[in-house]
């Protein structure tokens, strides 16, 4: 198990960016899968970026706009989502989330796949 604390969140104008980190507690193997969701206000959590040994995805609303990183390995990972040309839509809930589920097969996206999880940060973006 690994702990996952994000930062970064805030409010921003439309068309403008935001880069949000998420501190990893604890130890994370290169090309454990990671990923960061979002819950908009009045719909379900859901992926938005996800990085595994297997490359990395991204949903349709944030292709070409937000792009997942990360810096350090082992016992100082810090996982980023760079967001650009932010939209009025994009305002939610962000979390980070890490550790597939054993034999997981679906999608890289769902929210099912991964077992630890941040306590999320605000992104409010105004028109």
């Amino acid at each position: 198990q690994v702990q996952l604390a994000e930062s970064g969140g805030g409010s921003v104008q439309a068309g403008g960016s935001l880069r949000l980190s998420c501190r990893v507690t604890g130890y994370l193997a290169a090309g454990t899968p990671v990923a960061w969701f979002r819950q908009t206000p009045g719909n379900e959590r859901e992926g938005i970026a996800s990085r595994d040994s297997g490359g990395i995805e991204y949903a349709e609303s944030v292709k070409g706009r937000f792009y997942i990183t990360s810096e350090g390995t082992g016992n100082g990972v810090t996982l980023m989502l760079q967001m650009n040309s932010l939209k009025a839509e994009d305002t939610g809930v962000y979390y980070c989330a890490a550790r597939s589920r054993r034999g997981w097969g679906g999608s890289a996206l769902s929210r099912r796949r991964y077992m630890d999880w941040g306590q999320g940060t605000q992104v409010t973006v105004s028109s």
